[in-house]
């Protein structure tokens, strides 16, 4: 039988024209296979080939775990501490072997050996494909549509497959048999059986990749695409800074009567694409990215990282869009949360949030209306303001002297205790397994306490809105949180 292997291992390599040592791995694996299908699925077996006699031995093995972690397969882990009474000197992710009786090849026969050597010889002839193709660092796919595959595309280029997903596409493209196709590489799924390439034509990625086959100016770095948001098939907006005083970023990107920008339009099925001016200015860049819309004002609020932006009645309906879809793409393109209204909606949230101040003020200084007006009027907002602002700055209150501002500060900073204990004790009110949560910060759960979530269920039944209002997260945030705190209720 071991002469019979050694022509088994012969005859593939020269038929393949591969390596012996790589039929030799896939002879050891498909021996091991067996092996474990007499001692059961979840043991671990390794199995050694002598390259010159054929001869073979058999081990089955246990992968050595922390103390504390626990055996997860028992039939294949053992603890550190078990481990080390059999070797002193063992350490976390060693093995332990014990040889045991090797399987007769003939009990597997030839021909299953040799069918599992040609599958194994398949997986790594594709692994070394895929290899060296992403060794190039292309990001752009480009192929012909080979066939559908569950409503998915499978796009060929050479001997290398892509999967083009159904959600992946942009709505309404129809792709056939035979069309060239270009997508974004979006990533690799290793443990795909079929093509590993995940391609994407919808992903915001893929037009940045199209405008930097477009425009040299970004690949020799004079210009940069420091965002992309889209709304496959429709609109996008793409966000450009000039490293070069000399370039106009704008008008390099659309190009000579619109050459550049026309020709990513085409391959994106007449998506329409708005340029914008990156700026370090977060309200800059907001207002450039809602055009065409004009802006009057913008209140930024850093905590929430929100911007209240204030419209007139005629640029309303520009900066929503259809749909709302001007404002979306505007704050995914900056990562702001951007609220539209119009001057009247803004005068009377901050008449009512000023209300708020002032009550804050009344109650926790223990003032009249009269100084928590004055405070106001000054720019004072929060308690910690007043507690913690230079004392000269207080000083120059015209109606505040020493005595006063000294009062103030010590009444707010003792109001910051109070508040500061009684959150704690709203805090420790949560339960352990929403503290648990995956992704939950120690601010946000005090955040959820003082909302009055205390659970996870009750976190699980909020609406992603309601979340963000709360915290002061991003929907994406919100929503992942969300599904999270929901996980339990379906795997029950």
């Amino acid at each position: 039988m071991n002469r019979e292997m050694l022509m088994l291992v012969d005859a593939i390599s020269r038929e393949k024209t591969v390596e012996r040592d790589l039929v030799f791995g896939a002879v050891e694996s498909a021996l091991a296979s067996a092996t474990k299908k007499l001692h059961g699925a979840e043991v671990d077996i390794r199995v050694s080939v002598d390259r010159e006699t054929g001869d073979y031995d058999t081990y089955r093995r246990w992968h050595v775990v922390p103390n504390e972690a626990g055996l997860q397969i028992p039939d294949a882990e053992i603890l550190l501490f078990e481990a080390q009474e059999q070797i002193s000197d063992i350490e976390v992710d060693d093995y332990i072997e014990e040889p045991i009786d090797s399987v007769p090849i003939g009990r597997i026969g030839a021909q299953a050996a040799k069918q599992v050597i040609l599958q194994k010889i398949r997986d790594a002839e594709r692994e070394q494909l895929l290899n060296d193709f992403l060794s190039r660092g292309e990001r752009i796919f480009t192929g012909t549509v080979k066939r559908l595959d569950k409503g998915d595309i499978i796009v060929e280029q050479g001997r290398v497959e892509g999967r083009l997903k159904r959600s992946e596409m942009i709505p309404k493209e129809n792709l056939r048999s035979g069309d060239r196709v270009r997508a974004f590489i979006a990533g690799v799924d290793s443990q795909a059986r079929g093509p590993q390439i995940m391609l994407s034509r919808s992903a915001p990625g893929f037009m940045v990749e199209l405008f930097g086959q477009e425009v040299p100016e970004i690949e020799q770095g004079l210009l940069e695409i420091k965002s992309c948001a889209r709304d496959a098939g429709s609109r996008a907006k793409i966000a450009v800074l000039s490293h070069d005083k000399r370039v106009d970023p704008i008008g390099t990107c659309v190009g000579v009567r619109g050459s550049r920008v026309t020709a990513v339009t085409n391959e994106l099925a007449g998506e329409r694409v708005d340029i914008v001016l990156w700026s370090e200015d977060p309200a800059q860049f907001v207002i450039g990215a809602l055009a065409p819309a004009n802006v009057q004002s913008i209140v930024v609020d850093e905590e929430k990282h929100a911007m209240d932006v204030v419209v007139d009645e005629e640029n309303l309906a520009i900066a929503i869009g259809r749909g709302g879809q001007n404002v979306r793409l505007a704050s995914d393109l900056t990562g702001w949360r951007i609220n539209i209204m119009t001057a009247e909606e803004s005068q009377a949230k901050q008449a009512s949030e000023l209300g708020g101040v002032r009550e804050l003020f009344v109650e926790k200084l223990d003032v009249d209306g009269e100084v928590a007006d004055i405070l106001i009027e000054e720019g004072f907002t929060s308690l910690e303001q007043v507690a913690y602002v230079p004392l000269q700055e207080m000083l120059e209150i015209e109606g505040f002297d020493e005595d006063t501002v000294n009062e103030l500060r010590t009444r707010a900073k003792d109001a910051l205790l109070t508040m500061e204990i009684a959150r704690e004790e709203r805090v420790e009110e949560v339960s352990q397994d929403l503290r648990d949560l995956e992704g939950l910060t120690p601010d946000l759960i005090g955040k959820l306490a003082d909302g009055g979530v205390h659970k996870r269920d009750d976190l699980a039944d909020l609406a992603v809105d309601e979340l963000v209002e709360m915290t002061g997260v991003d929907e994406a945030s919100a929503k992942a949180l969300i599904m999270k705190a929901r996980e339990h209720w379906f795997n029950t």
